[in-house]
């Protein structure tokens, strides 16, 4: 049975997402005696995975509960990077000063406005993975819950979708922390804080991952008060320990309140306030905020499918099981996506859905695990990486030599006023061969592709010498980074044969 699908603010941009999304008119097709593919899940996975099927000839249905689209239309990439840049404006006008640039008037953001301008810009995308375009493309598009009643058939709506072969692409949902007195007091997740039309008072942030950093700092520069609270020793755990020192360093500049090794022990509310109670180095405190806002990574939507009908196995805590052809226990069934796989992207649910259609509709050969994938966290710097860390070498017993290159020895950084930040890559030792590398800098997210590039060509770092860049330009920086390992590997057999040049001639 279908549910209407109400998006807050109720606003005609909201409805207009709806319209796209989820339709409330919509009625469900009758089902094809058999299809050679169905799709449980709408979002980034299944999009790709139902398109790249039918444009191929085969006969596709795609169910889908809420919303098309999935978390990253909804509530992850677009509104997020769409309030992420609002924000960065408000960043460039209070720097403004340090390029004798003087705004006569103090400049404030319109919370509403661009809250509003996030919604219109989202509805506008969202043209994209409708229903209506999907149903264009060839795709029986079912709305409603599915749940597995065999292994080779689905249930939804009351109809019953027998398949050949299937894919499991139901996403993930946010982790709720077991905080005593967190339901009773409320919260927000990425789910919800899109949602809001008043810019909160005092934010308090609970986890210092991507969502939570980059979310942090947006809210901070858009006027509220924010404190951050991390349970380890460092933001974004993952990641490089310099980048996110330096991370931590902005963010205290900015007036974010950063607190590392932090206990919640509960929340509650007082007064109409929201109280959290948390135990640090800094000893115990209480915390007074309008709104909380959970960011402690996610988990996988593994709930109401009836998985076990179907023969597939699974656990709440890493989805699906498959192997390295994106194959579930039923082989006649596949998952790809948030669903079953570690690195939680958008782009990665992309390149996993173009491995399930091969394997799925033509012979089974291309395996994820040789994948190399890159990612970013959109502060500001933003931290982007690709490939192994040097503790990742070093525990799989591969030696390494990492070369650095930070922007405030890079001419157009220095000009940009961006000298913050670095490129490190990771080389296996005595030889070229790029290991993986981090880039912080104010656009992170688009220079880790030329490392990713020459990785994926196997190519090694040494090649980057001979490739021309723009001057001045920031990704400059790459050049010179092969150019010190250039420097370290030759310059001693230069030096032994200038020496023994310089001796003949005499």
């Amino acid at each position: 049975m279908k549910s209407e699908i109400i998006v807050l603010p109720e606003d005609e941009h909201n409805r207009g997402l709806v319209k796209n999304a989820h339709p409330s008119d919509w009625v469900n097709p009758e089902p094809a005696p058999r299809y050679n593919l169905v799709v449980v899940g709408a979002g980034t996975a299944g999009l790709v995975c139902s398109a790249g099927a039918a444009n191929l000839g085969a006969r596709v249905a795609l169910v889908e509960k809420h919303l098309m689209g999935g978390d990253c239309l909804n509530y992850g990439c677009v509104p997020s990077k769409a309030i992420i840049r609002s924000s960065r404006v408000l960043g460039e006008v209070e720097g403004a000063s340090h390029f004798g640039v003087n705004p006569s008037d103090s400049v404030q953001a319109d919370f509403s406005q661009v809250m509003e301008r996030m919604r219109r810009l989202r509805t506008k995308i969202s043209e994209h993975d409708s229903v209506s375009r999907f149903k264009s493309l060839g795709v029986d598009v079912f709305l409603g819950e599915g749940r597995f009643i065999g292994r080779n058939s689905l249930g939804v709506d009351g109809k019953t979708l027998k398949f050949k072969k299937a894919v499991i692409a139901t996403g993930a949902s946010p982790f709720h922390p077991p905080i005593e007195g967190l339901d009773e007091t409320g919260f927000l997740t990425n789910e919800t804080v899109f949602s809001l039309t008043e810019k909160p008072g005092h934010l308090a942030v609970i986890g210092g991952g991507p969502i939570g950093c980059e979310l942090a700092q947006a809210f901070r520069r858009l006027g509220s008060q924010v404190t951050i609270l991390q349970r380890n020793d460092q933001f974004l755990p993952r990641e490089d320990q310099e980048a996110a020192v330096l991370l931590g360093k902005t963010f205290e500049r900015e007036g974010i309140r950063c607190i590392l090794g932090a206990d919640v022990k509960k929340v509650e509310v007082v007064n109409g306030k929201k109280i959290i109670h948390v135990v640090s180095k800094k000893g115990d405190e209480k915390i007074e905020a309008d709104e909380i806002l959970i960011g402690a990574g996610r988990v996988p939507n593994v709930g109401n499918l009836n998985l076990e009908a179907a023969g597939v196995e699974y656990d709440t805590r890493k989805g699906v099981h498959v192997n390295e052809y994106l194959q579930t226990a039923n082989r006649n069934i596949y998952a790809a996506g948030d669903i079953c796989f570690p690195y939680k992207f958008t782009h990665t649910a992309e390149v996993l859905a173009r491995i399930v259609i091969q394997n799925a509709l033509f012979i089974r050969s291309k395996k994820h695990k040789s994948l190399i994938i890159p990612w970013c966290t959109y502060t500001d710097p933003e931290i982007a990486h690709v490939g192994m860390y040097e503790k990742d070498a070093q525990a799989k017993g591969i030696p390494v030599e990492t070369f650095t290159r930070y922007f405030k020895d890079v001419d157009r950084a220095i000009l940009d006023g961006e000298d913050e930040g670095f490129i490190k890559v990771h080389v296996k030792k005595g030889k070229d061969k790029i290991l993986g590398a981090t880039v912080v800098a104010r656009h992170a997210g688009e220079m880790i592709s030329e490392i990713t590039l020459a990785m994926v060509a196997g190519k090694g770092l040494k090649t980057l010498v001979n490739v021309i860049h723009p001057y001045p330009t920031q990704s400059e920086a790459f050049k010179q980074v092969a150019g010190q390992y250039y420097a370290n590997k030759f310059k001693p057999f230069i030096k032994r044969l200038l020496e023994r040049w310089f001796a003949w001639r005499r």
